[in-house]
């Protein structure tokens, strides 16, 4: 697996910054454990939908264990249960849609999408 394509949040004002962003435009925070192989495929399986579809919306990264406090701020300030895997779709600063584990697959980040 190659590294990453999506931005990693590590600070609160990365944080802040996505949250910003997605008062004009979708954006997807993926939450990953460096440590879970089901993180790591769903890691395969988001970087997979975003090789696909080009246009797709912003995914940024938070990596649970390395920025733990970014991580909880983001659980904190959108009030959704802490989990990792997690892929939470924000739009216009709330999560709208929020899938973990082995949900994180290319038809629920189509569909969390086309609701909107």
């Amino acid at each position: 697996m190659h590294p990453t394509t999506m931005r990693e949040l590590t600070t609160p004002e990365h944080w802040q910054a996505a949250l910003e962003a997605s008062h004009e435009r979708f954006v997807f925070i993926f939450k990953h454990s460096t440590a879970c192989p089901i993180s790591a495929a769903a890691l395969q399986r988001v970087e997979a939908y975003k090789a696909e579809h080009p246009d797709a919306p912003e995914f940024v990264m938070v990596k649970v264990i390395e920025s733990r406090p970014v991580s909880n701020a983001i659980a904190q300030g959108l009030g959704v249960e802490h989990r990792s895997p997690q892929l939470i779709l924000l739009r216009a600063g709330e999560c709208v849609s929020m899938h973990s584990h082995h949900g994180i697959n290319a038809g629920n980040i189509a569909g969390a999408m086309a609701e909107f």
